[in-house]
């Protein structure tokens, strides 16, 4: 059968048409689906300017249904998820886009990121660190540093914190070696609990040669010299102290009280601790000069150039020259303790209620967070900051 010509007339036009009518429709639907992605991304935006986050998260699955290849719309959702606290379904959305292979290395190292803040917000700190140590390399690096930080000194794992403080000094960007000391003194403190005392004493040295202006590391020094029986190191190491940093001297008073009896130095500590009491009295320093058996030196008698005090009866009464020119509980109830009243039957019960009252006015108080402790904190177990604990009593505050 012979091919007749005039089908290509007929066939070419139909074939034309219908290619038209497809290529239009395919357009058309395109068109249609671009309309409807757009609509849901904006209408979730309008939820989030009004703090709708329900509806917000509802548009935005939406949005990504119509147009799953959209990052900025996954990376929308999963931030969503988890400032709501749903962290499993932000996390669900940060893997699922680093299992995306077209994805591009920074929005790569933006998901690994997010998957991080995801960990860390949930508190699977074991998974957070994994997550961040990918991150190295990246221009994430650094805050991952800083949240690897956090998670170390919370953990108490001082040698993995303090590998991370001497990246982040190395960089420049900030000095951390205050940071890297209080580690040190840290580790320092698992050696002498776990009794080995000289490498205690290497990372204390460290310590001090790392941060000379913190007190830290001079006040584990010379408690750790105390220990080992070498008192008149631990004098000669508080006295160079209390004239680097006077404002801390609370903090070691008593410990150089007894390195001075100890070392046959009463006499000298208590000028010392009689000068700064003078320019800075506390509580702490008062009880100190009253264990060397000295008075305190008032404010007003140092302004006056007196020199001494005026004489009174005991060393105790130097809790009445506190209260003469700053009010406090503390001293009044110490120095109540040991006097005798025309009543004495009541002065027990009297004593209690005044030393149950002043109980708390001698815990510290964390400048940042405000969390309150009998003991003084270097690391405020409330909020983590350091060296946020005033070296002062609640009352002095």
């Amino acid at each position: 059968m012979d091919f007749d010509p005039s089908w290509l007339l007929i066939g070419l036009p139909i074939a034309f048409v219908l290619g038209w009518v497809a290529s239009r429709f395919d357009l058309r639907q395109l068109r249609m689906e671009n309309r409807q992605a757009p609509k849901a991304y904006f209408r979730g935006l309008n939820f989030l300017l009004n703090e709708q986050q329900d509806q917000a998260i509802d548009a935005f699955i939406e949005a990504v249904q119509n147009d799953p290849d959209t990052q900025e719309l996954h990376f929308a959702l999963g931030n969503l998820f988890r400032r709501r606290g749903e962290y499993q379904r932000a996390v669900r959305v940060h893997e699922h886009l680093l299992g995306r292979g077209d994805l591009s290395r920074a929005d790569r190292d933006r998901a690994q990121h997010a998957l991080a803040q995801d960990f860390l917000r949930a508190g699977l700190l074991d998974r957070a660190e994994a997550a961040l140590q990918k991150l190295e390399g990246t221009r994430y690096e650094n805050e991952a540093r800083l949240s690897l930080l956090a998670i170390y000194e919370r953990s108490r794992e001082w040698t993995q914190a303090a590998s991370v403080a001497q990246k982040l000094d190395e960089s420049e960007q900030a000095s951390y070696s205050t940071r890297r000391a209080h580690h040190l003194c840290e580790q320092a403190a698992e050696q002498v609990a776990a009794g080995d005392l000289n490498a205690a004493a290497r990372m204390l040295e460290e310590a001090v040669a790392l941060a000379p202006q913190a007190p830290r590391p001079a006040i584990d020094t010379a408690n750790l010299q105390l220990r080992n029986g070498d008192s008149a190191a631990a004098y000669n190491t508080l006295a160079a102290l209390a004239e680097q940093a006077p404002l801390a001297l609370p903090l070691y008073a008593a410990a150089l009280q007894q390195a001075a009896v100890a070392s046959h130095r009463a006499g000298e500590a208590l000028a010392l601790l009689q000068r700064r009491y003078a320019e800075s009295p506390s509580i702490d320093v008062l009880e100190a000069v009253i264990a060397l058996g000295g008075m305190p030196i008032s404010p007003e008698a140092e302004s006056a150039d007196a020199g001494i005090a005026a004489p009174t009866a005991t060393p105790r009464d130097g809790y009445i020259t506190h209260l003469a020119h700053q009010p406090s509980l503390v001293a009044a109830s110490r120095w109540l303790a040991g006097e005798t009243f025309a009543r004495e039957q009541f002065h027990p019960q009297v004593q209690r209620a005044l030393d149950q009252a002043s109980r708390p006015l001698m815990r510290y108080r964390c400048a940042a967070c405000g969390f309150e402790a009998h003991q003084y904190f270097w690391h405020c177990p409330g909020c983590q900051a350091w060296d946020s604990y005033p070296p002062r009593r609640v009352e002095e505050l």
